[in-house]
């Protein structure tokens, strides 16, 4: 997925759109860009922990090298709130109101 990574002027009607409200929207975009940045967490931090060592010697040195890779590659990554953003105007994004679900049970 290819997303612009600079900063984009959103009409607020089509925000709004979807759901019929705007802070309901920016609400559901939240939520999702908390999942993205969860998963991203994660998926670092298990990369990282291939390399962690007690020992200090040349070989570290070297593994050093690759995580400072790993993690300029992580800090080029588009940020989660873009990428929830994106999702949204794609309506890639499921979301469901759950005050309506419990008051019909």
């Amino acid at each position: 997925m290819a997303i612009n990574p600079s900063i984009i002027t959103r009409d607020l009607d089509k925000v709004a759109e979807p759901t019929g409200n705007i802070y309901e929207s920016i609400h559901v975009i939240g939520q999702r860009a908390k999942q993205i940045s969860s998963t991203q967490k994660e998926e670092l931090t298990s990369k990282l922990s291939e390399f962690a060592s007690t020992v200090d010697n040349l070989e570290e040195v070297f593994e050093n090298k690759e995580q400072i890779e790993i993690s300029k590659f992580y800090e080029r990554m588009p940020k989660p709130s873009t990428l929830a953003m994106e999702e949204f105007m794609e309506s890639k994004v499921y979301y469901r109101h759950t005050e309506a679900d419990n008051s019909e049970k």
